[in-house]
């Protein structure tokens, strides 16, 4: 599946989570990732989210579409971090 996964958390729980989303997702802007994810590893992603997240404050909101080609994108002004990748 295709996600983008956006998270809105405490300023001492943000390098945590932004190192936690890295080893599964593409960042592509501040607090927002996309990529290409198992169910299996979304699962696990989330496990470890709730871990650091504080359930009273922070928040975690997870787009899913069956695959990229179905997620219509546009980026106006600076793209951070691009998502093509060409081999």
């Amino acid at each position: 599946m295709y996600i983008v996964l956006v998270y809105d958390v405490g300023e001492k729980r943000v390098g945590k989570m932004l190192k936690l989303c890295r080893q599964y997702l593409n960042w592509i802007q501040n607090s927002v990732f996309e990529g290409e994810i198992s169910e299996v590893k979304l699962k696990e992603l989330k496990a470890k989210a709730s871990l650091i997240m504080d359930q009273d404050t922070d928040s975690l909101i997870i787009f899913k579409s069956r695959e990229q080609r179905w997620l219509d994108k546009e980026v106006i002004g600076l793209t951070k971090n691009d998502t093509d990748h060409f081999l």
